[in-house]
């Protein structure tokens, strides 16, 4: 059985509800006040990742084990949290939290789950009320009927993008980054699939 784990961010905590879209973790990570945010949702913490500048003594007290970076590093917290899933041998992982506050803070966040270093893994993300999958060749993703989701290419463009399930397809398109072509498309079916051949598409459900 392939490893999937947790990374809990700090940020606004989702709603617990909204935690039964994700497939059940075998290893949660927190990314130092992520820790707080998982004991909020009642989750239990296998490591805490981080500088530990914001989480409370409680939040890291809660975990077995702690992983202390300077504050002074070239990562974020988020980051080397899921470093540390991907070395733990993590194949997919879901990202809880990391939304709210900084501006920036959120947009390194959703840059780190595109970047190369987690091409290995199936990634997707709960970012409070919104859903995030990284596709990089299949996904498949889920919301209501005429639900709102947004295919936006990052890194460059998106080629031979195809999709099943949404009310405008796509059928081997090229989505260019920047481009604002892939914004509130609707969801046809409760469960919808997008392929492309190369390059990186964030599907997001807002």
């Amino acid at each position: 059985m392939s490893l999937h784990a947790w990374v809990v961010a700090g940020g606004e905590s989702p709603e617990p509800a909204l935690l039964e879209e994700l497939a059940p973790p075998q290893l949660i990570v927190a990314a130092d006040s992520g820790a707080d945010v998982a004991l909020g949702l009642g989750l239990k913490v296998d490591v805490v990742v981080g500088d530990f500048d914001s989480v409370t003594p409680a939040g890291a007290a809660a975990a077995p084990e702690q992983r202390r970076f300077p504050t002074d590093k070239d990562a974020t917290d988020l980051a080397l949290a899921l470093a540390e899933a991907r070395d733990r041998g993590a194949e997919s992982l879901s990202v809880v939290g990391g939304s709210g506050g900084r501006l920036d803070h959120l947009l390194a966040n959703v840059a780190v789950l595109a970047g190369d270093e987690l091409a290995s893994v199936r990634v997707d993300a709960l970012m409070g009320s919104a859903r995030l999958w990284v596709v990089r060749r299949r996904a498949t993703i889920r919301g209501s009927v005429g639900g709102l989701v947004t295919l936006l290419a990052h890194g460059g463009p998106a080629a031979g993008v195809r999709t099943t399930g949404l009310r405008w397809a796509l059928a081997g398109e090229t989505l260019a980054a920047g481009s604002s072509r892939g914004v509130s498309n609707v969801f046809a079916a409760p469960e919808a699939t997008v392929t492309l051949e190369s390059g990186v598409i964030l599907a997001i459900r807002p």
